[in-house]
């Protein structure tokens, strides 16, 4: 409060001041007091704060405080270059008891049938123009010095809550932004492990009535002979194409992980009766989406696609890694029948030249 000390303020107001900067804890609750203070300071039938649109060239009213006869309509938008606040700027001019003498072409004061004006700027700490704080009336009304000490206080007051929600919306931003990258695997922008098994728990401890979960294991095999004759440059952007795809064939209500070098898994729901027969469709359609040519920066590779296997979690389960425990042992199962079943050839790569190698795992 060292502004105040160099503000005179009269003892009248002082106490309506310090409860409203005291309790105030939102830009507008601190601005809609100040501004009934302001008309009981000024004298003006109105009083009212702007925000400046910097970049779309337009102020905006963002609150008003109307007792007689001239309105300043909450909402209203006006073009900043032909404003009031902006030629009381230009002209270090906060004050006049003439606005259609001084400026009357601005659209806002004519439209509104202003006489007196007076305004203050609310700046940022770095000094940028956030709006206006004004007061105003439609006839002439003196200015006092007492009125303008107390104008600049509250646009100072205001400057300082503007800056304070400013700077909590960082901390929530960064805030947010933290946990979402705890919770994402940054190669391929899908929920990583730790995201996964929080989903699965939430999901296992609210099942939805006449529902169960399905969980899917998804490796990639012979991931790492691509990675070792290509590079790891290459074996990131299979990795993410395979995200892709598997992305693309989902529901809104299923979820997709990366929980490895060369691992996913998929979470669905499905209708208890049917779920078997869902789990092996999902398994199919996984392999599926993960089968075929890729083509990245350097390389082809025409893939045999991945092993997947997909289990159901029974009515009682409760332990997401026990369940996704028993979904790699599924994919394990499979991966042993792919690796020697001549039914599955190993799957190749080529370059862009067409020059081929056997893969063997």
């Amino acid at each position: 409060m060292n502004y105040l000390t160099r503000t005179s303020v009269p003892s009248s107001l002082l106490g309506a001041l310090v409860a409203t900067v005291t309790h105030a804890h939102t830009l507008e609750a601190l601005a809609r007091p100040l501004l009934e203070l302001l008309q009981t300071a000024t004298g003006m039938e109105s009083t009212y704060m702007t925000r400046l649109d910097e970049s779309a060239g337009v102020l905006h009213v963002l609150y008003a405080r109307n007792t007689y006869r001239l309105t300043v309509p909450e909402g209203l938008s006006t073009p900043w270059q032909s404003s009031l606040c902006k030629r009381a700027l230009d002209e270090s001019r906060f004050y006049t008891d003439d606005v259609p003498g001084q400026w009357g072409d601005c659209e806002m004061g004519s439209a509104l049938g202003m006489v007196t004006y007076l305004s203050a700027p609310i700046r940022g700490k770095g000094g940028e123009l956030f709006g206006t704080l004004c007061a105003a009336s439609d006839e002439r009304k003196p200015r006092s010095e007492t009125s303008t000490h107390i104008l600049s206080l509250f646009a100072h007051l205001i400057s300082q809550q503007v800056e304070r929600e400013r700077l909590l919306a960082a901390l929530h931003q960064a805030n947010s932004s933290l946990a979402t990258t705890a919770l994402t695997d940054a190669m391929t922008q899908l929920p990583n492990r730790r995201a996964l098994l929080e989903e699965m728990q939430r999901r296992l401890a609210s099942p939805q009535e006449g529902q169960a979960l399905i969980v899917a294991s998804v490796d990639l095999d012979n991931f790492k002979p691509i990675n070792d004759r290509f590079g790891h440059e290459i074996g990131d952007q299979l990795l993410q194409a395979v995200a892709k795809r598997i992305r693309r064939m989902l529901r809104d209500s299923d979820m997709a992980a990366r929980v490895g070098s060369d691992e996913f898994v998929i979470l669905a729901q499905e209708q208890r009766e049917r779920a078997d027969e869902a789990g092996a469709a999902l398994a199919r359609r996984l392999e599926s989406a993960t089968k075929g040519r890729f083509k990245l920066d350097s390389a082809l590779i025409d893939y045999e696609g991945a092993s997947v296997g997909a289990v159901v979690a029974e009515p009682n389960c409760a332990s997401a890694q026990a369940l996704l425990n028993k979904a790699d042992a599924a994919m394990n199962t499979i991966k042993r029948l792919r690796k020697h079943d001549a039914a599955f050839p190993a799957p190749f790569v080529r370059t862009i030249a067409r020059y081929a190698w056997p893969i063997i795992e």
